[in-house]
């Protein structure tokens, strides 16, 4: 049973993206990893792109084995207003009833999506990863009663029919990047047991680190043992814009359609407007959209921690005009006064000798994304403060 000190918070995340045509009349098994513990898990499903309602015969959660094998007796059926099935129209999101078991936290969990008949357009996120736990070489190595993970994709697709409920994994054929039609799990977690949703791009993602593990996975790592521990969840969108759509919508839409209406979300990290930049864009739109971002955050109770733009001087869309953007929105991050904080990624980055650049050692290859190393001083980087009681 609950207490009056309990709370909805947001346990993992993903943000929407139109993926083209989405599989027909089989089961996806999505595979996440959850934030903090709880109880009471529940499910968000989106159709946000949606070209028709799509319906799910039946909705399982379970612990991953390995590959898309489940833990044996672990596999739950999930229930909507009571009912295993259900059907979300486009553009809409449904939330399942609550699953009456524990959550651990940092823990993979399985969920499976049975998709019945057609389903159109795809909602989901792209780039989805499934890293080993903890991550290598970055914080305390595990949090007790961890076990050694097995290698798992981030999503399975299964030969066509209803093999939600399947806990072993011959059904399953085809491994994919990709999570479907899921963009939230909650659970109830005693307060002040909070969440921070990271609102970025490629970069909040994880390109660049050859584990797997980008900055907000490092971060997820530290955070969750804090007192009270902190969830952080990822909000990133591989090409994603603070100004204008891409696969997802641009930021700004984002936080309102989607970050806002996630509970238990107090803070937001922004660490965007790169892509921006390489499409042209002024620094004074992307400051005039910061300020909007701010404002909307405020207005929510939800404080915002202002992310400088990283060095991307040697990539494919650097200009010398995109340069002085960077720096000019980069002043207005550090001294603008619209954030509650801020997190100076371009100061862990870039290179002393060559401040448009970032230092060697912390670029993949493509002078735009860290390398694993530079995830790493991503993640040192942030410090997330105390909510104020």
């Amino acid at each position: 049973m609950g207490t009056l000190t309990d709370r909805p918070v947001t346990t993992w995340a993903a943000a929407a993206e139109r993926l083209g045509g989405g599989p027909r009349d089989l089961t996806v098994r999505n595979v996440v990893r959850t934030a903090v513990g709880g109880s009471g898990l529940r499910v968000r499903l989106t159709n946000a792109f949606g070209d028709r309602p799509v319906t799910f015969g039946h909705v399982y959660v379970g612990v991953p084995l390995a590959g898309a094998a489940l833990e044996p007796g672990s596999n739950r059926m999930l229930t909507f207003g009571g009912s295993p099935e259900v059907t979300v129209a486009p553009g809409a999101t449904a939330l399942s009833d609550p699953l009456p078991v524990p959550v651990r936290p940092r823990h993979r969990l399985a969920v499976s999506l049975h998709v019945r008949g057609e389903a159109g357009t795809l909602t989901g996120r792209n780039r989805a990863t499934a890293p080993a736990y903890p991550p290598p070489g970055f914080g305390p190595k595990r949090l007790p009663g961890d076990r050694p993970e097995p290698a798992t994709a981030p999503a399975y697709r299964s030969v066509p029919g209803d093999h939600a409920a399947d806990e072993g994994s011959g059904a399953f054929i085809e491994e994919v990047a990709v999570w479907h039609w899921m963009d939230a799990l909650t659970v109830t977690a005693p307060a002040p047991v909070s969440a921070v949703a990271v609102l970025g791009d490629s970069i909040a993602t994880g390109v660049g680190s050859e584990t797997g593990h980008g900055w907000p996975d490092l971060l997820a790592d530290s955070a969750v043992r804090r007192s009270p521990p902190l969830a952080v969840v990822n909000e990133g969108v591989s090409g994603g814009r603070v100004l204008a759509a891409g696969t997802g919508r641009p930021a700004e839409t984002r936080l309102t359609a989607e970050v806002l209406t996630k509970p238990g979300i107090d803070t937001v990290i922004l660490l965007a407007g790169l892509n921006d930049l390489g499409a042209g864009a002024r620094a004074d739109d992307l400051i005039a959209a910061y300020d909007r971002i701010a404002a909307t955050a405020r207005s929510a109770g939800v404080r915002v921690i202002g992310g400088t733009l990283t060095p991307y001087a040697g990539a494919e869309y650097h200009t010398e005009e995109g340069e002085r953007a960077r720096q000019e929105v980069n002043a207005y991050a550090r001294h603008g006064g619209a954030f509650d904080a801020l997190a100076d990624f371009d100061a862990a980055l870039r290179d002393p000798a060559d401040p448009a650049r970032l230092l060697p050692r912390y670029d993949c290859g493509d002078h735009l994304h860290p390398s694993t190393s530079g995830h790493q001083a991503m993640a040192a980087a942030v410090e997330v403060p105390p909510l104020r009681t």
